[in-house]
């Protein structure tokens, strides 16, 4: 995370009450705060009509990665519409992401310090009020959509992903977990998807996204303008589900996973991380092999943290995920694989992690259990 000092909050209000916006003035009314926005340097840019509300994470240059500013930012808006709006959209400039994520690298070259300790506490209790948000939330998902950026569209009602989307949970790879309520919303995905999601960090492109149960919606990317349009115009928030809809045109290809989730099913079922190893084993499928290809990859420590995140989240509700997940974030902080996994991956890119420890084998049920340990009553995230 690159240290930002001043993220400035702007506003663009447009009365509408009464008149409909055309897509040319509407386009003019956002392009000009764009470009007010970026003369001062802001990565939130919060604009505002009579009636509804639209956050664009505008950090386009780092594919919209969030860091605390930029969080504290979403927190702050989302909570003054949920009093004042209708509904709101929040969506990612640029054309290449959503939000690639929160920005890693800073905080682990930062350490287990206490802004570290805030990004997550805050980044968690903004995936709480999604989650509960008493109107209408709109996330348009078009492009990269990772890690946080997942935890900011998918505990909303409606998200909408298009034919540029890439999703993608690949925490383990960098020695973490999938956190931002991951531990509620993958247990509940069909099957055993969710914790295949989860171990492997399976790349979900376009409309698989919307046939995995991770969007609503699925919208051309050439139709986002229409409908960003019809959805500022509508009348209240009876008619938002209606306009999705409207928009919502999947194609008619099988899902991407549809001829392996009998054997994702089978291979995932299972009471360990070592037996769901062994159950690719005995597949001997192109699929099963490559599967754990990628499993050998990523770090021991978290492949059996996330098992036994996701075992317990799927009977948590989505504030108790989240409050379990900041304790293991704060345990990650301190003693974990996150600093190695982000130093060979992002930092010095040598794709050669040293994990510790470095086999299944050698990563002992006290070890796993060390992250679920409550925090002292003073840190505990409260919600």
């Amino acid at each position: 995370m690159h240290p930002i000092n001043r993220i400035i909050y702007a506003f663009g209000h447009r009365a509408c009450s009464g008149t409909l916006l055309s897509k040319s003035h509407l386009s003019r009314s956002l392009t000009s705060s764009l470009m007010d926005n970026r003369n001062m340097s802001s990565y939130v840019i919060a604009t505002e009509s009579s009636d509804k509300g639209m956050i664009i994470l505008n950090r386009p240059n780092a594919l919209n990665a969030i860091n605390l500013d930029m969080v504290r930012k979403v927190h702050k808006h989302l909570k003054k519409c949920e009093l004042t709006k209708s509904m709101v959209i929040i969506k990612g400039a640029g054309d290449k992401a959503f939000c690639a994520g929160g920005d890693v690298r800073s905080i682990v070259e930062a350490g287990p310090t206490e802004e570290s300790k805030a990004f997550f506490r805050e980044e968690y209790t903004t995936n709480a009020l999604i989650g509960n948000y008493i109107i209408p939330y709109i996330a348009i998902i078009d492009g990269i959509t990772m890690g946080g950026g997942v935890g900011l569209s998918v505990h909303g009602k409606y998200r909408v992903a298009t034919e540029r989307t890439l999703l993608a949970m690949p925490e383990t790879a960098i020695g973490l977990f999938p956190d931002v309520g991951g531990s509620y919303f993958l247990p509940r995905l069909q099957g055993k998807l969710g914790l295949f999601l989860g171990l492997t960090g399976f790349r979900l492109r376009g409309d698989d996204v919307l046939k995995a149960g991770l969007a609503t919606h699925y919208c051309e990317n050439a139709k986002l303008g229409d409908l960003q349009t019809e959805l500022l115009n509508c009348k209240d928030a009876d008619t938002v589900k209606d306009i999705l809809d409207k928009y919502n045109t999947p194609t008619n290809k099988d899902f991407i996973l549809n001829s392996v989730l009998d054997k994702i099913n089978k291979c995932f079922t299972a009471n360990s991380v070592e037996e769901i190893f062994e159950n690719l084993k005995e597949d001997g499928s192109e699929w099963a092999n490559k599967t754990l290809e990628m499993l050998q990859k990523v770090s021991p420590l978290s492949l059996k943290v996330t098992f036994r995140e996701l075992e317990l989240g799927s009977k948590l509700l989505l504030p108790q995920c989240l409050k379990m997940e900041y304790r293991m974030v704060v345990r990650h902080l301190e003693d974990s694989d996150f600093k190695e996994g982000v130093r060979a991956l992002l930092i010095d890119k040598d794709q050669k992690p040293k994990w510790n420890p470095p086999t299944l084998e050698s990563v002992t049920e006290e070890r796993v259990n060390s992250f679920f340990q409550k925090l002292p009553d003073t840190e505990e995230l409260k919600l």
